[in-house]
């Protein structure tokens, strides 16, 4: 697995992740938690080259319990 991020916040039904660097998850990529159940899937990306922010329709019922925590791709 590889670090997709953090997750940020929680808007409009999305979660906001932050990537941790210019590598990011593509849109249709599946995230994970540390216990590797789902999160969601990532929608779209956006924000700065250097660290962009991945919109994320959650697969959670309550998405805002995320917030500051990791969430992981699958390699």
């Amino acid at each position: 697995m590889k670090r997709a991020g953090e997750v940020v916040g929680s808007a409009q039904g999305l979660l906001v992740v932050r990537s941790p660097g210019e590598a990011f998850a593509a849109p249709g990529t599946d995230l994970l938690d540390d216990s590797l159940d789902p999160v969601g899937t990532v929608v779209d990306v956006f924000g700065p080259v250097e660290r962009p922010y991945l919109a994320v329709t959650p697969a959670v019922e309550t998405p805002a319990a995320f917030v500051g925590r990791p969430v992981y791709a699958r390699s």
